[in-house]
């Protein structure tokens, strides 16, 4: 189910990111509760102010791009879609499924 950003809450959204924020290893108890001015490290609340505000409104301008159609006419979803996405190993593939033997 899609939620609107712009419609939750701020203790909503914190513990949004907070969860997201988690998953990915990173944890904003480390920062400071208290301005540090010879570091200049954002503060928890100013952290997660600036990442609410982020929610609220890249997400979903990011979410709807779609590649400009090559051609008039042409279908912008089909042309956002890849038919062979880029391997990351391609090596491995194409040992595992002989690609790379020579005949």
């Amino acid at each position: 189910m899609a939620v609107d950003a712009t419609s939750l809450t701020a203790d909503q959204l914190d513990t949004y990111i907070v969860a997201r924020l988690t998953v990915s290893g990173i944890d904003l108890n480390m920062l400071p509760t208290v301005m540090d001015p010879a570091t200049g490290v954002p503060t928890r609340d100013q952290a997660l102010a600036s990442l609410r505000s982020f929610v609220r409104s890249t997400p979903g301008v990011i979410n709807s791009w779609r590649p400009p159609a090559a051609e008039s006419g042409s279908e912008p979803d089909a042309l956002s879609q890849q038919a062979s996405p880029p391997m990351e190993y391609p090596s491995i593939i194409e040992a595992w499924t002989g690609q790379g033997e020579e005949r």
